[in-house]
């Protein structure tokens, strides 16, 4: 038997990390997006313009990734609250605690998972 005390703690603290994370990732966009306003960037040809547009690209990514790792724990915490954290959400069995202590957000046992990481 899993001890879900002990993983809902772990999911709370991710949650924390990635609502924290957020804001900062938001405010990293919102200056890649005023350094090209304020220039007279042409992102093609010029050095400068390019780098601006990898920061906005790679803030981007990340800011979506987060939002996604926090859905995942979310949700997590939903099954936990419905009675159902740790059993796979295909086949019903009990998801390795090994696996748990990986992703503790993981919906999935390791058959299952297979294709969706």
């Amino acid at each position: 038997m899993i001890d879900v005390a002990r993983f809902r703690m772990l999911l709370e603290e991710e949650r924390a990390r990635k609502l924290a994370l957020l804001p900062a990732l938001s405010a990293d966009i919102a200056s890649a997006n005023v350094a090209r306003q304020n220039s007279n960037v042409d992102d093609e040809h010029d050095p400068e313009g390019a780098t601006i547009a990898f920061e906005l690209s790679q803030a981007s990514a990340l800011l979506d990734q987060s939002r996604s790792g926090l859905a995942e724990v979310e949700a997590a915490l939903d099954r936990i609250a419905a009675g159902t954290y740790g059993s796979c959400a295909i086949c019903g069995e009990q998801i390795a605690e090994g696996r748990l202590e990986a992703r503790p957000w993981t919906p999935f046992c390791i058959l299952h998972a297979r294709g969706r990481a």
